[in-house]
């Protein structure tokens, strides 16, 4: 039997890139054998954080090594796509940050790649990983927050770091997009986002969203690096119980609510408000990135399709293109509103 570690690279070392590779380094079974980036200082702490890890400015050593098994991008948006069909050519298991692509196309490449490979492509949905999230998954398929679920709404907000070359649905909204979507186990039907920018002109730094599901389910969306509040946070409300998942919270980062309206037994069509308990279930305390990448390690050993595969990757970039559409054209009104 073959017991040889199974061998990943990191490509992208700058904000996130090193946390992958922390991350992988530390599985038991796995060797972290690249770390690439073209910036000469990020190898270099790289070298000094993972000795022995092998160090290259771009992609081809990685492509070009046999004996590696996988490729993790964390390299900027617009690459995300084009870098992961390299990857899957050379027969490289690839793992790539959120958003799988800017426009469906690219992502439909990249699956189309994976398909031709036979290799797995798993995107980097880390929210759809965390413990909290996966408990409000299964309140909400269970039941315990009653036969439905109404709406669902969602705020990343922040006075957080300008972009420049993206705007705050495409930077903030692929994390709650994922997230919806993977509550809702549906795409949705109408999807309206309008923004604002008001720090650099042309990049939205504010946008809301909302969504509409075939089931009846709505959501809301406000993101915005543009804020004085910190919030990580999703409130689902069902027709029995309510739920929040507060991602900022120390403690208690799921709370669930026995709040709502029950049919008064006295009379017909009468309905009275319940307002119950307020409790908050044990979350295990690990770190979402860490059950991110043993998942993609375990998916690689085992065959199995990871749970944020190509084709739910492409779901959200799909998602967000026609959020990306429907901003356009709320702001092409307004112009034509004001020059008018």
């Amino acid at each position: 039997m073959n017991h040889r570690p199974l061998r990943v690279g990191v490509a992208g070392l700058g904000y996130w890139g090193p946390n992958l590779a922390r991350n992988f380094a530390a599985i038991p079974g796995v060797e972290l054998r690249w770390c690439c980036d073209g910036a000469a200082a990020a190898r270099e702490r790289a070298a000094a954080r993972f000795p022995g890890v092998r160090l290259a400015e771009d992609l081809e050593p990685l492509l070009g090594d046999p004996e590696l098994d996988a490729v993790a991008l964390a390299t900027p948006v617009a690459s995300h796509a084009p870098l992961a069909v390299r990857v899957l050519a050379a027969g490289k298991h690839c793992f790539v940050e959120k958003p799988l692509a800017q426009s469906v196309t690219d992502a439909e490449l990249a699956v189309a790649a994976a398909a031709a490979s036979g290799r797995l492509l798993m995107v980097g949905h880390l929210l759809e990983y965390h413990p909290g999230v996966q408990r409000l998954k299964q309140l909400a398929d269970s039941g315990e927050l009653g036969e439905d679920i109404y709406y669902i709404y969602g705020n990343r907000l922040n006075l957080g770091k300008l972009r420049a070359d993206e705007n705050a649905l495409w930077s903030l909204g692929a994390h709650d997009v994922s997230v919806v979507l993977h509550l809702a186990d549906e795409e949705p039907c109408e999807a309206v986002a309008h923004g604002a920018s008001y720090v650099r002109e042309g990049i939205e730094d504010v946008v809301f969203c909302f969504l509409r599901f075939p089931s009846g389910l709505t959501a809301h969306l406000h993101l915005s690096w543009l804020d004085p509040h910190k919030e990580r946070r999703f409130t689902v409300v069902g027709s029995r119980r309510m739920a929040t998942f507060d991602d900022m919270a120390l403690e208690g980062k799921l709370t669930i609510y026995d709040k709502g309206f029950d049919e008064d037994a006295r009379g017909y069509g009468e309905y009275i408000t319940r307002s119950g308990d307020i409790f908050s279930p044990r979350i295990p305390n690990i770190e979402p990135l860490r059950v991110e990448c043993e998942h993609f390690v375990e998916c690689i050993r085992t065959g199995a399709q990871p749970r944020s595969d190509g084709a739910r990757g492409l779901r959200v970039v799909r998602v967000l293109e026609q959020l990306q559409r429907s901003l356009e054209a709320s702001g092409a009104a307004r112009q034509v509103a004001v020059g008018g």
